[in-house]
């Protein structure tokens, strides 16, 4: 059960409201993950961003079926919350610029994985109310079930699992566990207390922290829409998101522009790093060297 609105960190969203507002991200991580399951293995039209003449890096693909799904959830949230704002990796079209709601969509994080078939991909939607976020739905194409589904989270409550309660039951016997980090910043973590893992998927590593799987994860210089929804479900499991910044690394609460920056979000990239609080703070210590 939720807790009362007083009781929550974010008490001007109803409970009635955010209810509203998890069951439609529930709903869109849903679609996409029907739409992406349903081209897995077809032969998919695919481009580059940014590739110019001469370049052949062929980095930061874009497959036919981001630009599907994205579309297909700005038709539905244009018909439940026409007046909030969305901001969306494939598409630049804002609604509700300047709206105190801001829905972060990834319709497919981790494309080049899907692109190639290696299957560890995410659809991911993240809900803020005046830069904090307080909904998220990640359908992930597997889980601690060893199965696709979407974890989902709102402001105040617990991690779900394809709206069953997620119990999280370390093993005591296992002394080292796993840490998420990019693959720039692999070779600087030696000494960590976790073994490195490396999925191609910000919003699968949020996801993974929050159940649990990974105990800390760091990104270098994530999107708004990779970490938005993610963000939520590892505060719903008692994680933090620690943040960089000119005096070093913080806890975060909110997505916020500097005051030397255009004050867009969609322009937001940090370096960030989740986990439990000793873990988050030990990941920090690290990040500092």
């Amino acid at each position: 059960m939720a807790e009362a609105a007083e009781n929550r960190p974010t008490p001007d969203v109803d409970d009635a409201e955010l209810d509203a507002i998890e069951q439609t991200a529930v709903e869109l991580a849903s679609l996409a993950a029907a739409e992406i399951v349903s081209t897995l293995g077809g032969l998919l039209s695919v481009r580059y961003k940014g590739v110019s003449a001469g370049d052949t890096t062929w980095r930061d693909p874009v497959s036919e079926v981001d630009r599907r799904v994205e579309a297909l959830i700005r038709t539905r949230l244009a018909e439940r919350f026409p007046d909030h704002d969305i901001i969306g990796e494939e598409m630049e079209e804002r609604p509700g610029r300047d709206h105190n709601f801001i829905w972060a969509v990834d319709p497919i994080d981790g494309t080049t994985n899907f692109i190639n078939g290696f299957p560890l991909f995410a659809a991911s939607v993240g809900v803020l109310f005046r830069g904090r976020p307080i909904v998220g739905a990640v359908w992930c194409s597997t889980s601690h079930k060893l199965a696709a589904g979407v974890y989902h989270a709102r402001d105040g409550g617990g991690l779900c699992f394809d709206h069953a309660p997620v119990t999280i039951a370390a093993n005591p016997s296992v002394r080292r566990g796993l840490g998420g980090l990019s693959s720039s910043a692999g070779a600087s973590f030696a000494i960590a207390p976790w073994e490195v893992r490396v999925t191609g998927s910000a919003a699968i590593e949020c996801a993974f922290v929050a159940a649990g799987l990974l105990r800390a994860a760091r990104f270098e210089r994530p999107n708004l829409w990779d970490v938005a929804g993610g963000l939520v479900l590892v505060r719903a499991t008692g994680g933090e998101a620690w943040q960089r910044s000119g005096e070093g690394w913080g806890p975060m609460q909110r997505f916020e522009m500097s005051p030397r920056e255009t004050p867009d979000l969609r322009l937001w990239r940090r370096a960030l790093i989740i986990g439990q609080a000793s873990e988050a703070a030990r990941l920090a210590e690290l990040s500092a060297v």
